[in-house]
């Protein structure tokens, strides 16, 4: 079968698609946070079950992430991105239906899993796309994945606030979205491994360029986990503000991480990725400790600003580092997905464990000093930079020797 050149406008298009799929793919998420307390009363759970249940998203992704570089080498990007997101759109209908604690722990497994093994195979196309355009287009992939979890936020407050049955709204959203993916998954690139390329173990360790990159990753995460869900309390409880500006500054930090993505890439196509990071870092620094010595609320919810602004660009940098840093860029793409998944896991607790035993003021040094960490070791960023392509491959026929093998 004759394949399909890779034309400038061609590469255009496909940047767009893969965009359009990231929105999709936040937009599940966001669809499934606003209707927890609707499927924690359904399934009948406790605040501490509910914890437990919230765990196995994270277990779920970190088992399954592994799968998807087998999948895409045996069918290729392409058709692997499509069943892959199929079956991350559909899981949005599960959670609803879950009867007790149990049947949402198994639930939840799944929409990890089938989370975790999309997430994985939309960022090793988005590298790809990146190489091939020579430009940086990944912060903004993932400021796209932001626009679609506020998108999905905005449509579940309304199902909400107007009482819908959850299982009704996820059924609608999921059947949406699962069109729209679709429909999306036709504008990719094809990307496919070569005949004599080895088959990617279904599972195995991440390398070890992917537990350096994905230490940065962890920090970055960490800080933003930690901001997100905590931003309010910390105003509340610290510096006494109404419930109201202190709901507003977890509002505020999301915008501030979404806009600061969607123009990320002029700013590392420019000075860089390591020094972008640097930068960054000193910005999330200064951030921190504007909270933590804030004398009064206007004080922190800049310094709140200031952390997502620093920390925006670090997890789809991390990505594309790992995408080029090997042989195998599913593999460290996976690794890097694992370790940053369960940052975002055990920050949010790991803040109130030490905020119990010592303060919140206390908790927001550690996410200073971590910030800090993006400072010292940016430089292990420096394969995020994009490389301009040699010659524009075929559609649909093996990458470059040394391009990400989605």
């Amino acid at each position: 079968m004759a394949a399909e050149t890779v034309t400038t406008e061609r590469l255009r298009r496909a940047r767009f698609a893969v965009a359009a799929v990231f929105c999709v793919h936040g937009a599940v998420t966001g669809s499934f946070a606003t209707r927890i307390p609707w499927i924690q009363e359904h399934a009948g759970v406790s605040a501490g079950q509910l914890g437990l249940a919230l765990a196995f998203p994270a277990l779920g992704a970190s088992l399954a992430m592994p799968l998807a570089g087998a999948i895409s080498h045996r069918f290729g990007a392409r058709t692997a991105l499509r069943g892959l997101l199929v079956l991350w759109t559909l899981s949005l209908i599960l959670p609803s239906l879950a009867p007790n604690v149990w049947g949402l722990c198994g639930a939840l497994f799944v929409y990890g899993a089938t989370a975790g093994m999309s997430d994985v195979a939309m960022n090793a196309l988005g590298v790809e796309t990146e190489t091939r355009l020579g430009r940086s287009i990944m912060s903004s992939l993932h400021g796209m994945w932001s626009v679609g979890a506020l998108i999905g936020s905005a449509a579940g407050t309304v199902a909400a606030h107007l009482g819908a049955d959850a299982r009704i709204h996820h059924l609608i959203a999921a059947l949406v979205l699962t069109a729209l993916g679709l429909l999306f998954c036709q504008g990719v690139l094809d990307v496919r491994s070569a005949p004599e390329e080895e088959a990617p173990p279904r599972f195995s360790l991440p390398p070890k360029s992917a537990l350096v990159i994905g230490a940065i990753g962890f920090c970055g995460v960490f800080a933003e986990g930690a901001s997100l869900d905590w931003s309010a309390v910390y105003l509340r409880d610290e510096l006494g503000t109404s419930a109201g500006l202190a709901a507003a500054s977890t509002t505020a930090f999301a915008l501030t991480m979404a806009v600061a993505r969607l123009v990320g890439d002029r700013v590392v196509d420019r000075f860089g990725a390591v020094r972008t990071v640097r930068v960054g870092g000193a910005v999330a620094t200064l951030g921190g400790l504007m909270v933590v010595l804030a004398p009064h609320a206007a004080v922190a919810l800049a310094g709140f600003g200031l952390i997502g602004l620093g920390v925006a660009v670090v997890v789809p940098l991390a990505f594309a580092a790992a995408g080029r840093s090997g042989p195998n860029p599913s593999q460290a793409i996976a690794g890097v997905a694992t370790i940053t998944y369960t940052s975002g896991l055990i920050a949010p607790s790991a803040i109130g464990g030490i905020a119990d035993a010592t303060s919140l003021v206390f908790s927001f040094g550690l996410v200073t000093l971590l910030a800090f960490g993006l400072v010292l070791g940016a430089g292990v960023l420096r394969n995020a930079d994009r490389k301009a392509p040699e010659a524009a491959p075929a559609d649909g026929v093996p990458a470059q020797s040394g391009g990400p093998a989605a």
